[in-house]
């Protein structure tokens, strides 16, 4: 008896419903604007532009970890000189290790990337067949 009474509800809105799912859909498909991978004003294609931003934002990834290591390197040193007991000593001397290894890393992947990159010359290519 339920299942009667829900598809007495439904049906006189189905067609309504699935005209409108049709719609949207045909619509969707029909704005949807291609996009290709051109080239722009100064004659660059979205490769050599993704790779520009992503050097130069790198580089001041790189930049600003380096002058943050340098300045916290700083304070823990000076937390190791005026502090008052070994444990406190031994707090900043194992900040000062998680600066230096975090630092490492940070340009470590820059290195990796630019040792990497060579490598995969040409493959963001498509060559029709």
């Amino acid at each position: 008896m339920k299942t009667n009474h829900f598809w007495g509800r439904l049906c006189p809105r189905l067609p309504r419903l699935y005209i409108g799912t049709m719609t949207a859909l045909t619509m969707c498909a029909v704005l949807a604007v291609p996009a290709f991978a051109a080239t722009n004003a100064s004659g660059n294609d979205m490769w050599s532009v993704a790779q520009n931003i992503i050097v130069d934002v790198y580089n001041h990834i790189a930049g600003i970890s380096t002058a943050l290591a340098g300045l916290m390197s700083a304070v823990a040193v000076i937390g190791v000189k005026l502090s008052g007991n070994q444990h406190k000593s031994d707090q900043a001397w194992d900040w000062l290790k998680r600066i230096w290894v975090a630092w490492a890393i940070i340009n470590g992947i820059g290195a990796f990337i630019a040792y990497i990159t060579p490598q995969f010359a040409g493959f963001n290519t498509l060559t029709p067949s």
